[in-house]
């Protein structure tokens, strides 16, 4: 592994400076952006080094001798931006501006389980702003989207951007008229409150039974806040009914002239006093025939369905009609005041017919544009599922912020092409094997506008020399015929690093989210995390792989390599502690890459060396604080967790690789066996498009 403490200034050789200042350990370079959505905000260091060829550390544990770094820096990382208005799905069930939102709000994600799609409450963990240009998604429903043109939305289909260059390295997957977006459609606006709103929410629960309601702490403080507003005191001690009923008889009668500000408080009041939201279905349940009309009637007036059901005796449900969108729409329209009664955690992710594009046009402006970073790498915009990224990482051996830089500010070896070949040439050179992708990607995002790799594996091809790759990119497959020209000569070993499958963490059913660790368990030894559940609340566990491709993606390079007749190996890297080592995120990642045709997989948990190790302290600290003083104990020796948790997390990695006939869990290196040449009958594959 290239020492991150050894300084640039060695490797830079001649080039034309750029105006400005540049790192220190950066003289000489060439700087760069490119007026491109792909690279909007990057700044990209072009260098002439003067050695391409690293010696590994004879201290390292990395069980290679020679590496090759083309870039330094990751252009993996994205950033998904739209209109500060657009309403937000809160976790409470209400809605906010996304420009309003701050860090440590919760609001609402998705989370895949198995084929399907469920929304769950997130954290918001980080909010910012950007000028960029905007496009206008507009659906049939109605629904109006205000976001940049690097904005992802969730289709029947997929991910899709809002826009796509027409030519060039910037193709992607984006929005065409008829693609279906998955979510309910536009929001309702909220209530305006004002005393007919007041007065019919007071009659909703007084009238229905409210009594009941009140031992609600919601309900209560609404009811004693629209009292005291009619200059009505309240004992908060004392139910409401038995209180202020002879007084509040003027207050909850129904007006002669009855207004949607008082329907709409009148249904938040009857829903507080006699709703309910069971079984994904919301009822208001009363014995008294006026409440059931006044329901009904008052649905009606805001068009929304229902159904009136006789549940024992004279007692009657008035039924809400037509799914979640409807659901919502009622909650939003109405704002009742018990939250828990405004759940849709668990409720599946679907599409409404009404939610296909109709247009995706420019505005031609740049605006004020927010993002969000959640738990969940996702959140809900305006009643549709939007995406978000977000990317971090230690990037201090170049003089860099190692918080703002990495994806941002990144280093490029132009010359490394012509570099190679000329060490390669060198007498001194023994052809020892050549280890890629071991500290930063090749295959990252940079690389489909450089074009640094073919000129490296031609160089490996046309001198013999054995080689591995190692990477979390899908461009890889871009270069399938000069790897197979390479095969023919040389030993040549792909790896993909896949170090869970889901994206998004989950604590199993039942288990408490764990508070802070006490004194006590402080003092005790480390113990093997896997075999015990670590009961975390929803997180995103993609923020540790900035800007990657989803694990799903890199499979399916695993599979498309195999199918060109490789032998591919899985670095199951990193197995993050307490978060991905549990036996049921093991079974599930190595079946899935068993499936996908790798021929064996080795376990790497998380190494943490200087730079790293405090870049992952403070992602630790924001997503996780509860797991803090637990890496502290386990990593206290050292970048290594104990040999103890190691040969654990091994032993059970491997028990769960045979049981999907795979090769696992033996050294922890990211070498698969060696490549036989593939048959020249079988033709290459199809080229995939860059992104």
């Amino acid at each position: 592994m290239y020492d991150g403490r050894v300084r640039w200034s060695h490797l830079v050789g001649e080039a034309t400076p750029a105006a400005g200042a540049l790192p220190l350990a950066l003289p000489g370079a060439v700087v760069r952006t490119f007026d491109t959505p792909d690279f909007a905000g990057m700044t990209f260091f072009e260098v002439r080094a003067k050695t391409i060829l690293n010696r590994v550390a004879g201290t390292s544990r990395m069980p290679f001798e020679w590496t090759l770094n083309p870039y330094r820096g990751c252009s993996h990382a994205c950033v998904y931006c739209a209109a500060g208005d657009t309403p937000i799905l809160m976790a409470d069930g209400r809605t906010a501006p996304l420009a309003d939102l701050k860090v440590g709000d919760r609001v609402y994600g998705t989370i895949r389980e198995g084929g399907h799609r469920r929304y769950v409450t997130t954290e918001v963990r980080a909010h910012w702003s950007t000028a960029k240009p905007a496009y206008r998604v507009v659906l049939e429903d109605g629904t109006e989207l205000v976001s940049s043109g690097d904005h992802r939305f969730l289709t029947d289909r997929g991910w899709r951007h809002v826009t796509c260059p027409i030519s060039g390295t910037g193709r992607r997957p984006h929005l065409s008229t008829g693609d279906q977006l998955m979510g309910v459609g536009q929001f309702a606006a909220p209530p305006k409150l004002s005393d007919e709103y007041r007065r019919g929410y007071l009659c909703g629960m007084v009238r229905g039974d409210g009594h009941r309601a009140l031992v609600d702490p919601e309900a209560l403080q609404r009811t004693r806040s629209y009292l005291a507003h009619f200059g009505i005191p309240t004992d908060e001690s004392v139910a409401v009914r038995q209180l202020v009923a002879p007084l509040v008889a003027p207050l909850v009668a129904p007006p002669e002239l009855i207004t949607d500000s008082w329907r709409k408080g009148f249904l938040a009041g009857t829903f507080d006093a006699a709703g309910g939201h069971e079984a994904e279905a919301v009822r208001i349940t009363s014995s008294d025939q006026r409440i059931i009309d006044g329901t009904a009637t008052a649905l009606q007036a805001f068009g929304l369905g229902y159904a009136i059901e006789v549940a024992h005796d004279q007692v009657r449900n008035v039924r809400l009609v037509g799914g979640l969108p409807e659901r919502l729409r009622f909650f939003h329209t109405v704002d009742p005041a018990i939250t828990r009664k405004r759940t849709i955690d668990g409720t599946p992710v679907e599409s409404d017919p009404k939610l296909g594009v109709i247009s995706v046009q420019p505005l031609g402006l740049d605006l004020r544009l927010y993002d969000l970073t959640t738990g969940t790498g996702d959140f809900i915009a305006n009643g549709v599922i939007s995406h978000n990224c977000f990317a971090r990482s230690s990037h201090s051996y170049l003089d860099l912020d190692p918080g703002e830089d990495f994806d941002r500010r990144i280093v490029v070896k132009v010359n490394a092409g012509e570099l190679l070949r000329r060490e390669l040439a060198a007498p001194r050179w023994r052809g020892q094997p050549v280890a890629m992708g071991t500290n930063v990607d090749c295959y990252q995002r940079a690389e489909g506008r450089y074009r640094l790799m073919p000129q490296i594996l031609a160089g490996l091809r046309d001198f013999a020399n054995p080689f591995s790759i190692l990477t979390k990119g899908t461009l890889i497959l871009r270069d399938l015929p000069l790897l197979r020209q390479a095969a023919q000569v040389t030993d040549v070993r792909l790896a993909v690093s896949v170090g869970f499958l889901d994206e998004t963490h989950r604590p199993p059913a039942g288990v408490a989210e764990r508070s802070p660790a006490r004194r006590s368990d402080q003092a005790k030894p480390a113990t093997p995390w896997g075999s015990r559940s670590s009961g975390l609340r929803p997180a995103s566990l993609r923020t540790v792989e900035p800007g990657t491709p989803s694990p799903r993606r890199r499979l399916d390079v695993v599979r498309r390599l195999s199918d060109a007749g490789f032998r591919v190996g899985v670095l199951m890297a990193p197995i993050l502690p307490g978060l991905t080592d549990d036996d049921a995120s093991i079974e599930a990642t190595v079946a899935a890459i068993a499936a996908a045709g790798a021929v064996s997989l080795t376990p790497l948990p998380l190494h943490l060396r200087p730079g790293a190790r405090e870049w992952f302290g403070q992602w630790l600290a924001r997503w996780h604080p509860e797991l803090v003083e637990h890496y502290r104990t386990l990593y206290a020796a050292g970048a290594y967790a104990p040999k103890s948790y190691q040969r654990d997390l091994t032993a059970r990695v491997r028990r769960a690789a045979r049981r999907h006939g795979l090769a696992g869990g033996g050294d922890q290196t990211h070498r698969p066996p060696p490549l036989p040449a593939p048959a020249p009958a079988r033709p290459a594959p199809e080229q995939p498009t860059l992104w």
